[in-house]
């Protein structure tokens, strides 16, 4: 079994992250730094990798035999014996001198490195997620572990560095990375586990009328076209003032991780009532978790005028879910099998532009046309000055845009760009990601 020490400076919720990775609270957490000063193992998970982690006390820059020192030189020992090294720094605070200084001591270390930007939920922490490329430890992983937000970035980060599923293959190769992984979502009795069966083709999950008859998430393979699929039935999903019952707590948590561990998620709509306000919870919960996602119009058999309806439902899935807009929107019936063909190729789509990278030289082409035709306001009289983007990463399209005063950019214009992001690199339907960084100040660090 794999050994992963978390390390890093004090206070940058190390222990959380432990916590988090090992499914109960073993490590003491406290905003006061330096609560955990003996190193602590727990047997690990994520998705199906499992692995020893060992939370260790804060690195500190200290006299060898202070307590403080033989702490560090813990650490170190820990980092040394660990076949992999979590290196977490606090995205909100941002890169600090000691994260730097510690940063050459891990890789000195020789050992394999993930970079971990913790706290990096909201905007502000997303932002600062990005400034950690400066360590150069390779691509930071945003994640939160407090919420358990960005825990899927982690296992494929983790994946990629110690080569524990198909190391030898091109990452960019779709087949190579094992079955294409789709989770089925809605509301209770859309029929999730009805379109499931018709898609295999047998009688394989429980169905009836009444509703919550799933309970737990349960994956089933598919071979569609030659390509392998993972299909995950999950429980449906109410709004939470309704969900009282203990089981059904389970049973909806089983669904949120199940849609954290997807690489495309389709959210099925009962065509009779779409888009009620549940809908649009589940289908920004997906949005927020970064996956690919498809809107499945079921029970479509029941429909009387298909063409009408199909371009109203259309009309209001781009007005309700701006964030992906041109999202793929399929009509099936999980009863008759109409759709089912039309419905893969719309997953198979998805996951293509989800995966979708962007050259940096055609992305500042269009950025500098942008600039011309439309630049950012002036706010209280100053410019915003905007100068170069890249993508940092896919799955989902991320990108960073550097330039002066960005934390001014009015919210309309940030919306604006994601939506010529989308329109200018056919990017319909998937999330997007979009930071900002601004350029250090030299003089920030020196005495007047």
């Amino acid at each position: 079994m794999h050994i992963i020490a978390i390390a890093g400076r004090p206070n940058v919720g190390k222990s959380t992250l432990f916590n988090r990775l090992v499914g109960k609270r073993l490590a003491l957490v406290d905003d006061q730094p330096g609560v955990t000063r003996d190193r602590r193992e727990g047997e690990a998970r994520i998705g199906d990798f499992e692995f020893t982690a060992v939370d260790t006390a804060g690195l500190e820059d200290a006299e060898k035999a202070s307590l403080a020192g033989r702490m560090t030189a813990q650490t170190v020992s820990a980092i040394s014996d660990a076949d992999a090294v979590l290196f977490v720094i606090d995205a909100r605070v941002g890169v600090t001198p000691e994260d730097r200084h510690f940063a050459d001591i891990v890789r000195k270390s020789g050992k394999p490195v993930v970079l971990v930007a913790n706290k990096a939920e909201g905007k502000e922490g997303l932002a600062g997620a990005y400034d950690a490329f400066s360590l150069g430890l390779g691509d930071p992983v945003p994640l939160s572990a407090e919420h358990g937000e960005g825990l899927a970035d982690l296992y494929q980060a983790l994946r990629g560095v110690l080569g524990f599923e198909d190391d030898d293959e091109d990452e960019e190769d779709d087949e190579s990375e094992g079955p294409l992984s789709v989770a089925i979502v809605g509301r209770p009795n859309a029929g999730k586990s009805t379109l499931i069966n018709r898609l295999l083709g047998e009688e394989r999950l429980l169905t009836g009328p009444e509703a919550g008859i799933t309970r737990d998430a349960i994956s089933v393979d598919l071979k569609w076209r030659g390509k392998d699929v993972r299909l995950v039935d999950t429980a449906g999903m109410r709004r939470k003032a309704k969900v009282q019952d203990k089981l059904e707590k389970l049973a909806v948590s089983d669904s949120l991780r199940s849609i954290q561990y997807a690489e495309v998620v389709v959210v099925l709509l009962d065509a009779t009532v779409p888009f009620e306000k549940q809908d649009l919870q589940i289908a920004d919960l997906v949005s927020r978790e970064g996956r690919a996602i498809v809107i499945a119009l079921n029970k479509w058999d029941l429909i009387e005028d298909r063409v009408g309806a199909l371009k109203v439902h259309r009309e209001a899935a781009d007005r309700l879910l701006p964030q992906v807009r041109g999202m793929q929107l399929v009509a099936v019936s999980g009863s008759t099998g109409e759709g089912i063909d039309r419905l893969m190729q719309a997953v198979v789509k998805a996951y293509e532009i989800w995966n979708k990278r962007v050259p940096t030289a055609r992305i500042n082409r269009w950025l500098d046309g942008v600039l011309q035709s439309h630049p950012p306001p002036a706010v209280r009289g100053a410019r915003i000055k905007l100068r170069y983007m890249t993508q940092t990463k896919a799955r989902p399209p991320s990108f960073v845009l550097f330039g002066t005063r960005t934390n001014a950019l009015p919210e309309s214009y940030v919306r604006y760009l994601v939506n010529g992001l989308r329109e200018a690199f056919e990017l319909p339907g998937t999330p997007i990601r979009l930071a900002f960084r601004e350029p250090k100040n030299p003089f920030s660090n020196k005495n007047d």
